[in-house]
């Protein structure tokens, strides 16, 4: 069995990308008048109706940092803001999955850059995820390709376990979103991990498995 986890809101109690953009803001990396616009595209995407295509949007006012300071800024992340918000359930049914040799990867729309310091925590050594383009050691406020959302996730998805041979029927997927509808449907074993309230609605008609975290790293 190949287990898949989304990141936000389900391993991490809320965005990673929105816990990165706090230390860049606090660090100065970022100003605030570079992403002040994403509060409007939360509030789409919690009312159901995100863009397509807003992390691409989102990446074009982030061009001209230097690799190793993201690099530094999602390590700090992950120290003071990521790990403290990890759902212990969540990294426990990892490490049993890990132990019995079952194979583990994140499927995000998150920026690699941000996830690699909770890949490495949790063991993880395949991760789906944005991937930032850097020219000459900068960002150059593009993707290297399609950020994995919504059906681009799916696709995504199908694409790694096509390269293995490995038939969806084998694959379980946890997620929150309704965004991963897409992917839910189509994987053997899907599984709703905290549900939106979209999400909630459609795995209860469908009868499939319903998991709560809510315990985190700060509060055991």
């Amino acid at each position: 069995m190949i287990h898949i986890f989304d990141v936000d809101y389900t391993l991490v109690r809320k965005s990673t990308s929105w816990y990165f953009l706090l230390e860049a803001l606090g660090k100065k990396v970022i100003r605030f008048g570079q992403v002040w616009g994403l509060s409007f595209e939360w509030l789409r995407y919690k009312a159901g109706f995100p863009k397509q295509h807003f992390i691409e949007d989102a990446v074009k006012h982030l061009a001209g940092i230097d690799r190793e300071v993201l690099e530094a800024l999602a390590e700090s992340c992950f120290t003071r803001r990521l790990r403290p918000n990890i759902f212990a359930e969540g990294k426990k049914l990892i490490e049993e999955l890990q132990s019995r040799g079952e194979t583990v990867l994140f499927a995000t729309s998150s920026f690699y850059t941000i996830l690699r310091p909770l890949e490495r925590f949790l063991g993880v050594r395949e991760t789906i995820a944005s991937e930032l383009e850097f020219v000459e050691g900068k960002t150059s406020g593009r993707l290297t390709t399609a950020s994995p959302f919504g059906k681009n996730k799916k696709n995504a998805v199908s694409a790694w376990l096509g390269e293995r041979n490995i038939p969806p029927e084998e694959v379980r997927f946890y997620s929150d979103s309704y965004t991963d509808l897409p992917l839910l449907e189509w994987c053997g074993h899907p599984a709703a991990v905290n549900p939106d309230p979209f999400l909630l609605r459609a795995a209860k008609r469908r009868g499939w498995e319903i998991l709560r975290f809510r315990e985190t790293e700060k509060r055991r």
